[in-house]
């Protein structure tokens, strides 16, 4: 099963690393901060969106600084994703020594096909020896400190260990496609020698994109829920799933499963709201539970088999994370980090609203006939 979440060079399972999740913003920031200050060689970062607010100009306060000590920084960011930041933001970064590439800049030189593709990764790694990941975004909204109105709940974690050196390859390899503009690959991936044992935490690494020929994506999330045996808990904020999801999820309460999904009750994309809620009636009827957080906009994507497994990232459970985006989700096979997510997904689901499915069969002919129309245009959002 393994082997097909991955192309064949790549190895399946990195172990002996250790894992530690970054339950909100302040943490995620403060954390990500005081690695950038401590780095002595190399910075790589990869965001789809990043900001020209309090949070963004810290952070290019701080790889400034960490140029003029003599450390090499790169920064990929989405040219769409950032579209609302001033071009002055990343000239001031270019001026400080920072090497820039935005990703898919539009060129009719590329197809039209072409202007649909994201870089939807959250990544930044540090000397090789420590990565932050999730779906953290650069921006106030995500630190915390936004208005509350806008305020976005999310997860990060920290790797450190033998998974590094994968992250740094993809990082790598997708830097040198897009300056080429080829769809030429490198090699991957080669092992460090004696690499230190961090702890106790098997790692997988899934990465996605529109190069590949399945959506890998979409095979991970799928293998897992079929590996369950117990328990099922999802976060994700853009809940368009498709029939093959809908069916593992609907197979996996068949066979036993407590299945809840933890979905947002607004979004900073309403459209796709109204579409993921076409499918509440076919998953409650089949006994999966639902519920919708109200205090915040959700932006964590989690998935979470038997306390123990963790499927956690950049990608949501929708079209665009499967099939058109590139993502990069980690497989996280260790019982304390489980735990811990297990913890914080249980508490935000008793705070949040139980989608009962009586009163979701009472909503408004014109929502179900908006709901169908938007239908049409699901793999477009």
């Amino acid at each position: 099963m393994l082997r097909r979440l991955r192309p064949t060079e790549l190895p399946v399972t990195h172990r002996h690393n250790k894992v530690e999740l970054l339950p909100e913003g302040g943490s995620f920031f403060e954390a990500l901060f005081v690695s950038i200050r401590e780095a002595k060689q190399v910075i790589l970062l990869e965001y789809y969106i990043i900001h020209s607010d309090r949070i963004g100009n810290q952070l290019a306060e701080e790889l400034a600084a960490a140029v003029h000590r003599g450390v090499s920084v790169k920064l990929i960011y989405d040219y769409i994703g950032c579209l609302e930041t001033p071009s002055a933001y990343f000239k001031q970064l270019a001026r400080q020594g920072i090497t820039l590439h935005p990703f898919n800049v539009p060129s009719f030189k590329r197809g039209i096909y072409w202007f649909d593709k994201r870089d939807h990764r959250k990544m930044t790694i540090i000397d090789g020896e420590i990565a932050f990941l999730g779906g953290f975004n650069i921006g106030d909204e995500y630190s915390g400190s936004g208005d509350g109105k806008l305020r976005f709940r999310d997860l990060g974690f920290i790797i450190r260990g033998e998974a590094i050196t994968e992250l740094e390859a993809i990082f790598n390899d997708t830097w040198s496609l897009e300056l080429d503009n080829t769809l030429s690959r490198t090699p991957l991936f080669s092992a460090r020698n004696s690499l230190q044992a961090f702890g106790d935490a098997s790692v997988n690494i899934v990465s996605g994109g529109p190069r590949h020929r399945r959506s890998y994506i979409r095979e991970a999330f799928q293998v897992n829920i079929a590996s369950a045996v117990n328990e099922i808990l999802i976060a994700t904020p853009y809940f368009v799933p498709g029939l093959r999801i809908v069916r593992s999820l609907l197979r996996a309460v068949r066979r036993g499963v407590r299945v809840r999904l933890l979905l947002p009750a607004r979004s900073d994309v309403p459209l796709v709201l109204l579409l993921g809620r076409s499918s509440y009636a076919t998953l409650l009827r089949g006994g999966v539970e639902i519920f919708e957080m109200e205090r915040e906009i959700l932006h964590a994507k989690v998935m979470l088999i038997d306390s123990e497994r963790t499927v956690i990232g950049s990608a949501n459970l929708d079209q665009r994370s499967f099939h058109r985006n590139f993502e990069i989700n980690c497989i996280v096979d260790n019982v304390e980090f489980g735990s811990q997510v297990r913890a914080l997904l249980q508490e935000e689901i008793t705070i949040s609203r139980k989608v009962e499915l009586d009163v979701h069969e009472s909503r408004g002919v014109i929502i179900r006939i908006m709901e169908r129309v938007v239908s049409l245009f699901g793999w477009f959002l």
